[in-house]
């Protein structure tokens, strides 16, 4: 079969362009804006790119077109497929039909974490044996890509990042309900996309369709200290389930630094020896191994595996150390990630001094939706920095530096990026780290606040005036 994806350079569309590949199929596509790193992915994989969405691409002549959710009405080849009557499917309809419909399916879903309990997860089934095919939002560590159909043999399980965003234009279904888990993680709910859902009940009711879609042999593994989750399960449930959390069938207990033991049903299972901080990825973790055991994988086992986790690409990572100062990179942008996040940092570096630079550009951010909750999100750090273009596609509709004034003299907001990071250099000092959050591109601060440090370093050393007419 020949598919055309409309919208192939998003994270989840590119990633089912290449099990659509794997799996035998032929595969083009096109988006808005083509270019690296994963127009370089894909081409590496013998998938042909088309920059735009003009309707002239109807002479391909696919069997079938793949929609993303980036696309909507007004779209010129959109509007072409449509006038003509051309088959035409949503991604995740299609990713559920030809990729998933055989498998064991390990859905992970969560307003928060999905990426990493998914990478967690895969790579516990990985050290296991059982070799799973998946598709992650994140590019993990351990494996280097985003998605695969299967490792080196056949594989009946699959791991995939359940995202709750609407399916597409003509699908406002979340994602989710197409991929039929038998194991499915509810790692927690809170009020997110602004842009689509009115309130967080409507959430709620996106996370029971995907609980009336798991069969009764099937598996929840929920948290059970999210009283939103408490919500979606108390409309009904016809599966098993197993919760974690506090004072929950699977539990943890904080040992030296950031090792922890796992027990489940008050029988200590193990522990867990690694080198990721903070309690979000202690509690991604555990519902890991819950969902493991699901599929057979003794808890021992799975705590073993973690033991040799590495993060998620741009999840606290490390880009760099200049003039002593280290730069970290973060996905957080939801207030709540952000708070979970510093804190994180917070109990990696003790007293160290924490520079925490913010881009609120998520949609639901860029709404203002979540914005009264950003200075207490922040208050944890040292200084902090805020970016917020005011003019372009990326504007915010509201005032950045006035919502963060309650932090006081310890933050600066800027609307240039070279203004941050010369703000940036000018305030950091050996010894401190830059935490930088966004969930974009951030315009390469990262590497321009390294090359600024390394040139500062480089720099001769202005003498204090008594100490040169000493010399």
């Amino acid at each position: 079969m020949h598919i055309h994806i409309l919208g192939i350079c998003g994270t989840f569309m590119g990633g089912l362009a290449v099990l659509a590949k794997e799996a035998g199929h032929t595969v083009t596509g096109c988006d808005a804006n083509v270019y690296p790193p994963m127009s370089t992915q894909l081409e590496a994989q013998g998938i042909t790119l088309t920059q735009g969405f003009g309707a002239e691409q109807i002479a391909l002549q696919p069997d079938l077109y793949v929609i993303g959710n980036v696309v909507s009405r007004g779209n010129p080849l959109m509007e072409e497929i449509l006038n003509r009557g051309l088959p035409y499917v949503s991604g995740p309809q299609w990713m559920g039909e030809h990729i998933l419909r055989d498998k064991w399916v390990l859905a992970v879903a969560g307003t928060h974490g999905k990426t990493t309990t998914s990478a967690m997860l895969t790579w516990i089934l990985e050290h296991a044996g059982y070799a799973p095919g998946f598709l992650i939002g994140g590019v993990p560590l351990n494996f280097g890509i985003s998605a695969r159909l299967s490792g080196q043999q056949a594989s009946d399980f699959f791991v995939i990042e359940a995202d709750e965003y609407d399916t597409a234009f003509f699908d406002k279904r979340s994602k989710f309900v197409h991929y039929h888990a038998k194991t499915a993680i509810l790692n927690n709910l809170e009020y997110d996309h602004a842009d689509i859902f009115p309130d967080v009940a409507a959430i709620e009711t996106q996370f029971h369709h995907l609980v009336r879609t798991v069969p009764g042999v099937g598996r929840l593994i929920v948290n059970g200290d999210n009283a939103s989750l408490e919500r979606v399960l108390q409309r009904g449930c016809w599966s098993e389930k197993e919760f974690f959390g506090h004072e929950q069938a699977w539990r943890l207990e904080l040992q030296d630094g950031e090792d922890f033991d796992v027990y489940f049903n008050d029988e200590k299972q193990g522990t867990v020896r690694w080198h990721l901080n903070g309690e979000h990825n202690r509690y991604n973790a555990l519902a890991a191994i819950a969902a493991a055991r699901h599929v057979g994988v003794v808890p021992a086992l799975a705590i073993e595996a973690l033991a040799g986790f590495i993060n998620v690409k741009r999840r606290m990572e490390i880009r760099g150390v200049a003039d002593g100062v280290t730069v970290i990179d973060d996905f957080a942008h939801h207030p709540t990630a952000v708070a979970t996040t510093v804190a994180g940092l917070r109990h990696k570096v003790g007293a160290a001094r924490i520079l925490a630079v913010l881009e609120p550009r998520s949609n639901t951010m860029k709404l203002g939706t979540m914005k009264q909750a950003l200075p207490g999100s922040l208050s944890e750090a040292d200084l902090v920095f805020g970016y917020g273009a005011v003019n372009g596609k990326d504007a915010l509709g509201w005032d950045l530096a006035a919502t963060l004034s309650p932090l006081g003299d310890k933050v600066s907001t800027h609307t240039a990026i070279a203004d941050l990071v010369s703000a940036i250099v000018a305030q950091a000092r050996p010894g401190d780290y830059v935490l930088v959050m966004s969930n974009g591109g951030f315009g390469g601060v990262h590497q321009q606040l390294l090359d600024a440090l390394t040139l500062r370093a480089a720099a001769p050393k202005v003498q204090p005036a008594d100490e040169a007419k000493a010399a």
